[in-house]
């Protein structure tokens, strides 16, 4: 039985897009297939939609469960339901896997109509302004000309602020939370190790593993297994973990001994067996190329002058993947334009996690902020 506040059985959706989309990588995919999801109803006006953005692992199931899968619980069920800060009572909610991953829309395990054979290694590298043009296309599909808000966290964030410049016309609302403008060197890094521990697996056969019947799940796993480090903070890790050994004494060798190894193996096994390695590639190579003042000469300011939404930004003090900081520099951009911000940072140990976490503070600012939009 469903909690009252919950959405409750929810379905994917798909929609075959025949209209030739051109990539910033030059490269054209002639057509391809999106899945989503939908929560609540489209007012007869269409002036409640809101789009929810995934981050890197995420996907389309961004509330509710299935039928078939009740544990598999949306990734942002606990903000989007009746009553909740994304309230269904009032919005019709979308959420789309993007272009690229490994949920049901067109990506490098799909089969290219061309070979017939899975794209593997041959789809093109994807940006967020593609993802952009495909939520666009989505959205016309819909019937739906303006959206009252489109938000997310981390890449979702950024999306968010890619379609306040693309299509500024068309999002009256943004909600950026636990983002950035753009990665640091450190977080390129971070991104580029993840990437060589898949590539150089045995096992992953030039990106060509599914003709080979392999997976290159080794590194697929130390890739999660590194990401998830980013994703904590060591407060978080040292409350839940610290030096807390499984066995209670040391067993002087390289196999599991303290509990924070345990469980970064288990969410790497755990996601090695559900994540497509080509997908992770892809998400993680958009994340560095992301970069909206790049054409401006590094001015985010001079990006950010075609934006007409008003904006909800929020950062978490633990969250050093996307510290405070640099959510201070989209703010300072878009107050340079005379924008309407809101911005609260908020004390959190969970680190970059923290905008998927409950947590009464941070869940009643956008409660706050979503029951004033107005309709």
């Amino acid at each position: 039985m469903q909690a009252s506040n919950s959405v409750g059985i929810v379905t994917p959706q798909y929609v075959h897009i025949d209209k030739p989309l051109h990539l910033i990588s030059g490269t054209v995919l002639n057509s391809y297939n999106l899945v989503y999801e939908t929560y609540g109803k489209l007012n007869p006006e269409r002036s409640n939609a809101v789009l929810i953005c995934h981050a890197l692992s995420g996907s389309h199931h961004v509330a509710g469960i299935y039928a078939d899968q009740p544990k598999n619980v949306g990734w942002w069920d606990n903000m989007i339901g009746p009553g909740k800060p994304i309230d269904t009572n009032r919005f019709f909610v979308i959420g789309m896997n993007n272009l690229g991953g490994c949920h049901g829309s067109t990506g490098p395990a799909s089969v290219d109509a061309r070979t017939s054979k899975p794209y593997g290694a041959d789809f093109p590298v994807v940006t967020v302004e593609d993802w952009v043009e495909t939520q666009a296309l989505l959205a016309d599909h819909l019937g739906i000309e303006q959206f009252a808000a489109i938000g997310g966290g981390s890449l979702g964030g950024m999306q968010a602020l890619r379609w306040t410049l693309d299509h500024p016309e068309r999002v009256r609302h943004a909600l950026v939370i636990a983002a950035a403008s753009n990665l640091t060197a450190q977080n390129i890094a971070f991104n580029d190790v993840a990437r060589q521990a898949i590539i150089t697996d045995p096992d992953f056969c030039g990106g060509d593993y599914y003709s080979h019947n392999t997976l290159p799940r080794r590194g697929l796993r130390l890739a999660r297994m590194l990401g998830h480090i980013t994703y904590l903070s060591n407060d978080s890790m040292a409350a839940k973990f610290g030096r807390e050994l499984r066995e209670g004494k040391l067993s002087f060798g390289f196999d599991v001994e303290f509990e924070i190894e345990s469980y970064l193996r288990y969410q790497g096994d755990k996601f090695a067996d559900q994540f497509d390695a080509n997908s992770y590639l892809l998400m993680t190579k958009a994340l560095d190329y992301f970069d909206p003042a790049a054409v401006y000469g590094g001015n985010l300011s001079a990006a950010f002058r075609v934006a007409k939404a008003d904006f909800l930004v929020l950062s978490f003090t633990s969250d050093w993947r996307f510290s405070p900081e640099r959510s201070h520099d989209v703010v300072k951009a878009l107050l340079d334009n005379n924008a309407n911000v809101n911005y609260a940072e908020i004390t959190s140990s969970h680190g970059h996690d923290s905008f998927l976490m409950v947590d009464d503070y941070y869940h009643q600012l956008v409660h706050a902020y979503m029951n004033n939009i107005d309709l």
